[in-house]
């Protein structure tokens, strides 16, 4: 039976994510990225929420990559694993950037100034142009780990041989807050200096957590009996974590160090994934026409929603051609705009859909013989 819990994990969270993305366009603690305060407030007090959700949000979505994984394992081999994950997570953040990502990088250099300062230097356009491939990947970081972690994952597999996903599915309900530690230690190293996004074990944790330990119903089940607890846990961490932080530290960077390596930025990125993982598996296992379309769009979202608050920043706000109040509710409409236009589109166009959506010929193929089947 297919678990709709996690389908709504996803595309909550996705949802969540085009909303940081507009608040952190904008904000005025100095997180680099945006264009950064476009009001004339003292404290944009809104601000905290970036420090509600930022620590959990990527994390959940690792838990979950990493149990869908395992479901798909069950039913598929090694190498067609491998296959399918290639072609939906590398070709577009490889070949992606060139044919369509660079927009974005274009997009993003142009809110910093660095492409009319390249331009006015005299460097070449094709040199322009692979800065801009380089500049665009975006929020497709996440899937850039996701591949690498995906072919790690198959390593480990051939190795340990399906003991440690039984071991996994014997974990006891008082161990599972101890992974805290872990978590908290392997934010400590293969951290990126200057793209702080890549924590490559921080992140990795949490992928093979999700496909040995929470793909184990056994785990789940242990989880929705104490669904409330965790969250309440969840929600008092996320609320200290950002007090402590936006109001008493007075806006301090959550996105890099010294916070993203503390105990509180792990606990909080821990404990509020289980407070989704738990909350949902308890209270959200549904589905309706509304849930199915919103999961099966989700990806399109994520990929394609930063491209329209950027657009709407870098055409409206960098230069403050309409009020603060409109730059942040256009930003907010184009990113689901651009997500849900863009997957459209994109996903009918030949090579594009393959290039930027991952979507494989072989798969429409089969679409299409399911559809004249069901005639």
């Amino acid at each position: 039976m297919r678990k709709h819990y996690l389908d709504n994990i996803r595309w909550i969270t996705v949802v969540i994510v085009v909303i940081y993305h507009v608040f952190y366009m904008y904000n005025s603690e100095g997180i680099l990225g945006g264009v950064g305060q476009i009001t004339g407030l003292s404290v944009q007090h809104y601000d905290i929420f970036m420090y509600l959700v930022y620590p959990w949000f990527m994390p959940i979505l690792y838990i979950v990559a990493g149990i869908s994984s395992r479901l798909y394992l069950e039913n598929h081999t090694d190498k067609e694993f491998a296959k399918s994950r290639s072609v939906k997570l590398l070709v577009p953040s490889t070949i992606g950037l060139f044919v369509f990502w660079f927009i974005q990088g274009y997009i993003s250099m142009s809110i910093g100034g660095g492409v009319a300062e390249l331009t006015a230097a005299g460097v070449p356009k094709l040199v322009i142009y692979f800065i801009m491939v380089a500049s665009g990947s975006g929020v497709l970081w996440f899937v850039h780990l996701l591949w690498i972690y995906s072919l790690i994952l198959l390593l480990i597999r051939k190795i340990e041989k399906g003991k440690l996903l039984s071991l996994g599915s014997k974990t006891p309900i008082w161990m599972i807050p101890l992974f805290v530690f872990p978590i908290w230690g392997a934010g400590q190293i293969l951290n990126m200096p200057i793209v702080s996004v890549y924590r490559c074990a921080f992140y990795f944790v949490f992928f093979m957590m999700g496909y040995y330990v929470f793909s184990n119903d056994e785990v789940i089940e242990k989880l929705k009996r104490f669904a409330v607890a965790f969250i309440v846990i969840g929600v008092a961490l996320c609320i200290g974590f950002a007090v402590y932080y936006f109001i008493i530290c007075g806006g301090l960077n959550y996105a890099d160090k010294p916070v993203n390596r503390g105990l509180l930025y792990a606990a909080c990125a821990y404990f509020g994934s289980l407070a989704m993982l738990g909350g949902w598996a308890r209270f959200g296992d549904f589905s309706n026409g509304f849930t199915r379309w919103m999961s099966k769009k989700s990806f399109g979202l994520y990929v394609f929603h930063y491209l329209g608050v950027s657009s709407v920043a870098l055409i409206f706000a960098k230069h403050l051609n309409l009020p603060a109040f409109v730059c942040y509710l256009l930003s907010l409409v184009a990113g689901f705009v651009f997500g849900y236009g863009l997957e459209a589109i994109i996903s009918k166009i030949p090579f594009f859909r393959w290039a930027v959506l991952g979507i494989s010929k072989k798969r429409n193929l089969t679409k299409s013989s399911e559809r004249m089947r069901d005639k």
